[in-house]
């Protein structure tokens, strides 16, 4: 094999890797291109789950505090339904009372 012909293999095989390595680099360039795209992707949709997760978290405090503003109002309620009722037995208690004295006086 002569010289030429050892250097002509040689700028072959060169070109050949370097056609190669151009190759390899395109390839490299589209998969960061869609990992960066991925990223993206998935940091959009984290944000959205964290606006729709606060969303969610006012939405229950409301009802949380709904609720706790009818148990008050209830329990005022009840309370004075039990006073009410109180009376009413008081009412009627000395009512039984003074009929049962009335009827022992003759």
């Amino acid at each position: 094999m002569t010289t030429d012909e050892r250097f002509e293999r040689i700028e072959h095989h060169t070109a050949a890797l370097a056609e190669e390595r151009r190759r390899d680099r395109e390839e490299y360039k589209t998969l960061w291109r869609d990992l960066a795209q991925k990223h993206e992707n998935i940091a959009r949709q984290l944000e959205a789950l964290a606006i729709d997760t606060r969303l969610r978290f006012e939405q229950v405090a409301d009802r949380f505090q709904e609720t706790n503003d009818s148990i008050a109002q209830l329990a005022a309620e009840s309370r004075e339904a039990d006073k009410r009722l109180e009376q009413r037995i008081e009412s009627l208690v000395s009512a039984i009372g003074q009929f049962l004295t009335g009827q022992k006086q003759p």
